[in-house]
């Protein structure tokens, strides 16, 4: 049986009717720019992630980015962020002129380890924005508490973890503000791109709200150097209607992932680590194995499809090393030896069999 990495097209296949209305409803409006698709999704969205204000943006790049503009973060400035992690969030910092700032991870969890931030402030130092990667949370109590004592920003990086939980509290709620992205891939993933700020702060939120939009409040009126990156209303409204699935969907990941620990457990591999404060929505299932590149290739020849999140770390890629990065010993390691097994919503037991008694035959042989 061939187990592919990911399957979008069986929700999309489910939810056929429901997605070709809204499309109808949306080609028939005449309105196709933050229109109402839009204002909905903001709304349903933002009440969800149990904050005030929902701003759709263009993609998650664009989100940090443009949060980053609103705390007015810029030339000068540092930012502590993950070594581990995909590079958009680097990217969002050089972007705005500021310097981006790796810690390594906690090797458990794989998330920025606050243990290690505090060594990484300077008088620079103007944010932390931890990932929750994987699909789960950072430790945000730890974090914040640092970020307090030094008067920093905290953005919540929820690119992978819409629907996660932090000592019962969402995702996208545990800092000043947070970003998230909607890559068709990620759990709650739109059919193309788009992204969004999350904030309880109402005047964060209004200066993205003009920065996105090219700078105005008033047509044809630009107070602020704006950009081009709007959630359009035909990914809102599809948006809409995967959101309200999006509990059921991460329930079914968590029985995935806990059918992986119970069937993998003590085969050779390192398995995912879970705080007893986390609820994550595992986006990824990710484990450790030293021969990592053989045991993908053994999974590979028998149709069983893996990813490498991330082979290189954004301080190790060609666009960063004239930069002067210290050696990240544990992100390095990581790279080396992480392999994301395949998990969705979709995924029925039998597939995850298949996957199981692959991985079990590889150690055993």
């Amino acid at each position: 049986m061939k187990v592919p990495f990911l399957d979008l097209k069986t929700p999309h296949q489910e939810l056929e009717a429901d997605l070709e209305a809204a499309f109808k409803r949306v080609l028939n409006s005449g309105w196709y720019i933050l229109g109402k698709e839009v204002e909905t999704f903001e709304a349903e969205f933002a009440e969800y992630c149990s904050v005030a204000h929902c701003v759709g943006i263009g993609n998650g790049l664009d989100a940090i980015h443009l949060l980053l503009l609103a705390y007015g973060i810029g030339q000068g400035d540092e930012v502590i962020v993950p070594a581990n992690t995909f590079i958009a969030t680097w990217l969002a910092v050089t972007y705005c002129g500021a310097t981006p700032v790796p810690v390594e991870p906690d090797s458990a969890t794989y998330n920025i380890d606050p243990l290690a931030i505090e060594s990484a402030i300077t008088a620079r130092t103007a944010a932390i924005i931890p990932v929750h990667l994987y699909g789960q949370p950072a430790d945000m109590d730890a974090i914040n508490l640092i970020a307090q004592k030094h008067g920093l920003v905290v953005i919540e990086d929820a690119a992978q973890a819409q629907g996660a939980r932090y000592r019962g509290h969402s995702a996208c709620s545990l800092g000043n503000a947070a970003t998230t992205s909607f890559y068709p891939a990620k759990n709650l993933g739109a059919l193309g791109d788009g992204g969004a700020v999350l904030t309880n702060d109402n005047a964060v939120a209004d200066k993205v709200r003009q920065l996105r939009n090219y700078g105005s409040k008033v047509k044809y009126q630009h107070d602020l150097l704006g950009y081009n990156s709007r959630l359009d209303e035909l990914q809102a409204a599809f948006l809409t209607i995967k959101l309200r699935r999006l509990n059921a969907w991460n329930e079914r990941r968590a029985e995935i992932a806990d059918y992986y620990a119970d069937k993998l457990a003590g085969c050779g591999i390192k398995l995912p680590y879970v705080p007893l404060w986390a609820n994550p929505v595992w986006h990824l299932y990710v484990v450790q194995a030293e021969k990592r590149d053989e045991l993908q290739n053994f999974l590979h020849q028998r149709d069983i499809e893996t990813m490498i999140h991330y082979p290189v770390p954004p301080h190790m890629q060609e666009c960063y090393t004239s930069s002067t990065y210290q050696g990240l010993p544990v992100t390095e390691r990581l790279s080396r030896q992480i392999l994301s097994l395949p998990i969705y919503h979709s995924m029925t037991l039998s597939q995850a069999d298949v996957v199981i008694d692959a991985v079990r035959s590889y150690f055993q042989s």
